[in-house]
């Protein structure tokens, strides 16, 4: 934190959005921005060296769910763990590997298969989620639904990335992590904070650590996970404490 506040143009803020800027909710369709984030990421923004948002949802639907996001200074959007990149108004990507649109048209009759009621299948485009957080027993949906999805997964040259009642299936050779490592060497980052709060952050986390760069890692705390508190620097309550952390980062700067 002392070397973000000393040199704030070296410093990369890397944040998640789901459960980080955005409260989790039951249909992820309806998933909002935290009506104060883009404000106070505008603010940031001014003063930092990037603001990456680093997330696996396509780019375009985080800047849908996320009005006033296009409007902060310099920021960058990876999507799809960094297969998909937003910036200066422009998505560029290559094209979607053909396991994604097999796996589409095969799930649907797997969880028909498997009796699943409640389960919410999600088309990302370059990816497709499972959801169980609205099914009668979210946790005994996602047990009965690893391995099968495992199985089709790699059926298709697909791997799965587990959620927040979530299992992904998804283009291998690209995590939050690897993202993130690109990033900080392209933008010769001096200085570096990641903001996350599932499963798949830990990878960003481990990235912050082997940059060699000062660096602090940072929790959106939840009851459902936990594995990322126990390595987080600093560990905020929600969404709420994440915005509130990034309001007094931005004062700091400005402080005489």
């Amino acid at each position: 934190m002392e070397a973000i506040l000393k040199d704030p143009s070296g410093a990369v803020i890397g944040l998640d959005f789901d459960g980080t800027l955005s409260p989790i909710v039951p249909d992820p369709a309806s998933a909002k921005i935290h009506p104060e984030a883009p404000a106070v990421l505008a603010d940031l923004g001014a003063h930092v060296g990037a603001v990456a948002i680093v997330t696996g949802r396509p780019a375009a639907t985080v800047l849908e769910l996320g009005p006033g996001l296009a409007d902060v200074p310099g920021l960058v959007v990876l999507g799809h763990y960094g297969f998909e990149r937003w910036e200066h108004g422009r998505v560029s990507a290559p094209p979607p590997p053909p396991g994604v649109p097999r796996v589409r048209a095969e799930l649907p009759l797997l969880l028909d298969a498997l009796g699943l009621h409640g389960v919410v299948i999600e088309d990302k485009g370059r990816a497709v989620a499972v959801h169980t957080r609205r099914a009668p027993d979210p946790e005994g949906a996602l047990a009965v639904l690893r391995e099968p999805l495992a199985e089709l997964a790699g059926k298709h040259g697909l791997v799965i990335e587990p959620g927040r009642m979530v299992l992904e299936l998804r283009p291998p050779g690209m995590d939050k992590g690897h993202a993130l490592g690109l990033f900080l060497a392209e933008r010769d980052a001096r200085s570096v904070m990641f903001v996350g709060d599932d499963l798949g952050d830990l990878a960003a986390f481990d990235a912050v650590r082997a940059s060699g760069l000062p660096g602090v890692t940072v929790c959106s705390g939840s009851a459902e996970v936990t594995a990322l508190a126990e390595r987080a620097d600093i560990v905020v309550d929600g969404p709420d404490g994440v915005v509130a952390l990034l309001r007094e980062l931005t004062t700091a700067f400005t402080r005489p």
